[in-house]
């Protein structure tokens, strides 16, 4: 039985291992506002907030969105932590560097990896 619980806990980890995070940042040109998030799955996060039938989130009032950026995160853990804490700024200017494709992250974001949008999209 230890072997079987050993082998599941192996394979719940290789499972999480192959698992990538994102971090992102959307922009809503009718409104002129940035959101951001984290995801697993590009794609199908940027389509859920464009169409969502829910209208009581921030993003269903502001559609349509546009990918602005998209950052590697090491695991959900970080990606979690790093949202909020850009989201802590409250800060539009600090969102537009983020979004600069020159910007270079330091300090608290050093450990991002920019994705270029030819492969987030």
């Amino acid at each position: 039985a230890g072997g079987a619980k050993k082998d599941l806990h192996l394979c719940r980890s290789f499972f999480y291992i192959l698992i990538m995070y994102f971090l992102y940042i959307l922009h809503s040109e009718t409104a002129d506002k940035y959101y951001v998030g984290y995801t697993s799955n590009i794609q199908m996060r940027i389509e859920k907030h464009n169409s969502q039938t829910d209208f009581n989130t921030f993003t269903s009032k502001f559609r349509p969105w546009k990918l602005r950026a998209v950052f590697k995160c090491e695991s959900e853990k970080q990606a979690i932590t790093l949202e909020r804490f850009i989201k802590k700024q409250h800060s539009r200017k600090f969102i537009l560097k983020l979004i600069d494709p020159d910007f270079v992250p330091s300090g608290k974001l050093a450990q991002l990896v920019r994705v270029p949008h030819s492969l987030s999209r």
